[in-house]
């Protein structure tokens, strides 16, 4: 299970590396059922990025996959191909969702959303790290 606790922990590193960068984000952290536990929307960080990360939380949860490799996956011709739609459109094909793990088992996800892909994965992976 995630605590409020683990996720405030993932979201201080998450945020800690998003105001290294310079890049204002929204930062969801979900359990093992995909529900929201926490979310930042730091200043400045755009109000159209908040259900995107929440959503990319969802997205690495559901799947058990960063959505950098969902994305990678979905692109014409391969085996995820139009996984977006699916779920009411909740899917999120751009990277900056990372799944939590202990040990092997994946127990929720965070998600981040409000600047480029790399950037995105970037302080999503550091929020990870802090799992």
């Amino acid at each position: 299970m995630i605590t409020l606790a683990d996720a405030k922990r993932v979201i201080d590193a998450a945020e800690e590396k998003a105001r290294e960068i310079g890049q204002p984000m929204n930062i969801a952290v979900v359990d093992a059922g995909g529900n929201l536990v926490a979310h930042v929307r730091m200043d400045n960080a755009w109000i159209g990025s908040i259900d995107i990360s929440i959503n990319k939380a969802w997205t690495a949860r559901a799947f058990d996959i960063q959505t950098r490799q969902l994305a990678e996956l979905s692109q014409s011709g391969d085996q995820f191909f139009g996984i977006h739609v699916s779920n009411h459109g909740r899917v999120m094909i751009f990277a900056g969702g990372v799944p939590l793990k202990r040990g092997e088992q994946v127990v929720g996800a965070i998600g981040v959303s409000g600047g480029m892909g790399k950037q995105d994965q970037s302080v999503a992976e550091a929020g990870a790290a802090a799992f």
